[in-house]
């Protein structure tokens, strides 16, 4: 591919996407690309198909239907492209899934030991700048459960950081954390986002869509209903659904 198209190549690339879970329809002819550097917040209706589309981009589910491509990787069933992906896309959860039987350091540096096959030293050297990144760096001898919810979710960041992924994939990162921990979280993402961190975020956090996203894509129903700048979305929501969302979700914060 000549090098002028790649560079206008999407690093994301949904076409097309079906997934059904037995008889039920849970994503409808998805269309999605997100270009390097842009950051995307996909808000919708619980059961909307936010989280299973994340979820598809990294194969932690598998969809029946169209192509996604991640960087000119198409994801097939095979692992070499499976891993591929894998380790272009960082995710991060809504419940921390920190080992919790491995400290904050050791759970930051097995990935990179592992499937890149770094040296302990240098994988060590890596975390250390992104723990300090995420502001827990004096955390790193701690356990999961010697941190707060707040700190644990900053852990995983820092985790999915150290293999120095091409895009963040966010699904629901605060919804299971108390109110006060957070805009720590959140404060993290938005210096991810300055950074020109590519991102992909499912989140109730209009503010944070205000802030940091280049488009919020409004799903519901398993499809794409809406997508538009900030601005405008909230501003000027062209579809009855993305109304009535917003109106409930703006009257609730």
């Amino acid at each position: 591919m000549p090098q002028s198209d790649s560079a206008h190549a999407p690093l994301i690339a949904l076409e097309g996407v079906g997934k059904w879970y037995g008889s039920y329809h849970a994503l409808k002819n998805v269309n999605l690309t997100v270009r390097k550097g842009e950051k995307i917040v996909l808000c919708g209706p619980s059961g909307s198909g936010k989280s299973t589309l994340i979820r598809c981009i990294n194969h932690l589910e598998e969809i029946q239907e169209g192509s996604i491509t991640v960087e000119g990787t198409r994801l097939t069933d095979s692992g070499r492209s499976i891993d591929a992906v894998r380790r272009e896309v960082g995710m991060v959860f809504q419940s921390f899934n920190l080992f919790p039987h491995k400290t904050i350091m050791e759970n930051c540096i097995l990935a990179p030991m592992r499937v890149k096959g770094m040296e302990k030293a240098k994988a060590e050297a890596v975390a250390r700048t992104y723990l300090e990144r995420v502001r827990i760096l004096d955390q790193a001898d701690k356990y999961p459960a010697q941190l707060s919810g707040g700190q644990q979710q900053r852990a995983a960041i820092a985790r999915a950081l150290c293999m120095e992924p091409k895009a963040m994939l966010f699904d629901e990162p605060t919804s299971a954390l108390d109110p006060e921990m957070v805009k720590e979280v959140l404060d993290t993402m938005i210096g991810l986002a300055r950074d020109g961190m590519t991102m992909i975020c499912v989140t109730h956090e209009m503010g944070f869509a205000r802030q940091v996203a280049d488009r919020v894509v409004f799903m519901a129903s398993g499809e794409i209903i809406e997508e538009g700048e900030p601005e405008i979305f909230f501003r000027n929501p062209q579809h009855q659904r993305t109304r009535a969302f917003l109106g409930e979700i703006l009257a609730h914060h």
